[in-house]
């Protein structure tokens, strides 16, 4: 709503999709498709997440949709704004697979991954938001691995989704834990243990 605020957008609200969102199975139907996304985003905030899969077959209907959505962000240019992101090498081939596109979007964020500290902090909000705590070897190990992924980090690492996909990972394997256990009072059921959390590989 800020943008609104501000008086550069109409509506300033969000509108969030991928390639899903934009590509048909038949010939003409993506047009269709793009234009009705574009609409519901008309006087907002258009965001399209791995948007590098647009641009990555020639041969498919991706860039029917690039097309339609280009024609669009100039006619609409003075009200919708539009957001492409996904990870730097993808995205500089997508930028560079129509001409059109590195024009339009001239102005480029790179948010660098995140650090093992900050992979952590984002883990223990999921146990915060859960009651959940941790010992002090779960609590260890736990960093220990988010420390050693971001190090260790490459093209496709997920950053805030690998301390996620962590946490869930280790809430399915505490239940487990607690199921065969029997211990059921509210001390085993909040706090997880160093073999709730599994290794990688």
């Amino acid at each position: 709503m800020l943008f609104k605020e501000l008086g550069l957008l109409s509506k300033g609200h969000l509108v969030e999709t991928d390639r899903s969102g934009m590509v048909a199975g038949y010939v003409g139907q993506t047009a269709l498709k793009t234009k009705q996304l574009c609409d519901s985003a008309a006087g907002g905030i258009l965001f399209i997440d791995e948007a590098y899969s647009l641009s990555q077959n020639q041969n498919d209907f991706g860039q029917e949709a690039l097309e339609t959505l280009l024609k669009i962000m100039e006619d609409r240019r003075d009200d919708m704004i539009v957001i492409v992101a996904g990870y730097p090498d993808d995205m500089n081939g997508f930028l560079r697979s129509n001409p059109g596109l590195e024009s339009r979007f001239a102005k480029r964020i790179h948010f660098p991954d995140y650090s093992g500290e900050e992979l952590h902090r984002i883990y223990e909000g999921y146990l915060r938001r859960a009651s959940m705590k941790e010992t002090n070897d779960a609590l260890l190990k736990s960093s220990r691995l988010l420390t050693e992924a971001a190090a260790s980090a490459g093209k496709g690492f997920g950053n805030g989704r690998f301390a996620r996909n962590l946490f869930e990972r280790t809430m399915e394997r505490h239940a487990s834990r607690i199921s065969r256990s029997g211990q059921f009072d509210d001390s085993s059921l909040l706090t997880v243990e160093a073999p709730d959390i599994q290794e990688p590989g």
